[in-house]
């Protein structure tokens, strides 16, 4: 049973964690942030991960007080009792430098993508570049983020056929979502342009090592075939620096 706008559905998955299962994507953000806020303030128990994804937050290595073997209930069950009371309410515009992405807009469904949004091919770029995009979670691959932003009436299908190889850098779009393939791969989304340089995607030298996390703002900047300006981000810039996917829709799983 679907839940409901404002609903919490909060389920337990394995011996030590919870899955919460919102209504839509906005709610899954809203409550995302707000237990990263609860936890930075020292409100919620001992945690290891806090993940979230299109519909739902797996809050994961919540542990009883007697330890990991302990089988009676305990610190979970109060947490899931806690977070089915909670009312979130959606996420607040943060003061936050955006890390901006170059691309060159000329990917091979550019042309299909103009169709669908009724507009002539030219003004791709400006449309998807003007939005104000945020990483809602991560997922399909280490670095891929899944963006959220573009207006509903911009929203696109997946491809009929998927492509056997998607290239590095690879901007596409598939139902709410925008994406930028950090490594090659199968992939079933709309491409509508490249990132020239993506290895700042994903640096495991780094911490955190994707550039993409959930809650960064996100501006495209167009750039010609030879313009390479590295992506800047406001908290943590990536000065120097040399320039996770699921299917839009209810099962969020490939690119």
């Amino acid at each position: 049973m679907r839940v409901l706008p404002g609903e919490v559905r909060v389920l337990p998955a394995g011996p030590h964690a919870l899955l919460v299962e919102l209504a839509d994507g906005e709610h899954a953000e809203a409550f995302h942030a707000e237990l990263l806020r609860r936890r930075e303030r020292g409100e919620l128990p001992a945690v290891r991960e806090i993940v979230p994804a299109a519909r739902t937050v797996l809050i994961d290595g919540i542990l009883d007080g007697g330890g990991a073997g302990e089988r009676t209930p305990g610190a979970r069950d109060r947490f899931a009792r806690d977070l089915a009371s909670w009312r979130v309410e959606p996420p607040r515009g943060e003061v936050r430098d955006p890390v901006e992405i170059p691309v060159v807009y000329d990917g091979p469904d550019l042309g299909e993508v103009a169709a669908l949004w009724g507009v002539p091919a030219g003004e791709v770029a400006a449309l998807h570049s003007r939005t104000a995009f945020r990483v809602a979670f991560c997922g399909f691959a280490p670095g891929f983020g899944y963006l959220t932003g573009l207006p509903e009436p911009l929203h696109v299908p997946r491809r009929t056929t998927p492509r056997t190889r998607v290239p590095a850098g690879a901007v596409a779009l598939a139902g709410p979502y925008t994406g930028v393939y950090p490594r090659p791969s199968p992939g079933g989304w709309q491409l509508i342009g490249r990132m020239p340089d993506p290895g700042a995607l994903w640096d495991p030298d780094r911490d955190p090592a994707a550039l993409l996390v959930p809650g960064t703002p996100v501006r495209f900047v167009p750039v010609g075939a030879g313009g390479l300006p590295a992506p800047r981000a406001g908290a943590s810039p990536l000065d120097g620096a040399s320039a996770g996917d699921s299917s839009a829709g209810d099962s969020p799983a490939g690119a």
